[in-house]
């Protein structure tokens, strides 16, 4: 009995959208502050008669879930992509580190001319990007598979 394992062939433009949009969204939690919310202390007035549902609501309870499970959330989230990228060849890592995962505004060619050592062409940074991204978005399960109207176009 044989195991037969196939790579899956991806949709190389809406894969590394979604890599993208996933890294995007670890820069963001990364450098923008979490704002707890607070109860609200003062009695609010309305004309609105108010009917009763039975049903009684805790501000400060919800609000403090809120305050503790956000933050986890966040850092769980960072901590899966940090973690998927550890694992990748050092070459991948320092691509996705430098362009996606440090400040905004890094553009490709500085990467490829000024963070690798010796510097590479724009091609050999294009398959390592393409490599990084086709293993992130396995692991990260966000890979987006070619349908079968792709595969006949080809």
């Amino acid at each position: 009995m044989q195991l037969n394992f196939e790579l899956p062939e991806l949709d190389r433009r809406r894969t590394q959208l979604a890599v993208e949009s996933a890294l995007e969204k670890y820069r963001i939690f990364k450098t923008i502050t979490f704002d707890e919310r607070e109860a609200s202390t003062t009695a609010g007035y309305s004309d609105m008669p108010r009917s009763y549902t039975g049903t009684t609501t805790d501000q400060t309870a919800s609000i403090a879930i809120h305050n503790v499970d956000v933050p986890a959330q966040r850092r769980n989230y960072c901590e899966r992509i940090e973690r998927a990228v550890r694992r990748l060849h050092p070459k991948e890592r320092l691509l996705i580190e430098e362009r996606y995962m440090k400040e905004d505004y890094v553009y490709d060619f500085a990467v490829y001319n000024q963070k690798f050592n010796p510097p590479i062409s724009k091609g050999t940074y294009i398959k390592i990007r393409w490599k990084a991204f086709y293993k992130l978005a396995l692991t990260l399960d966000i890979a987006v598979e070619k349908t079968d109207e792709e595969w006949e176009e080809e």
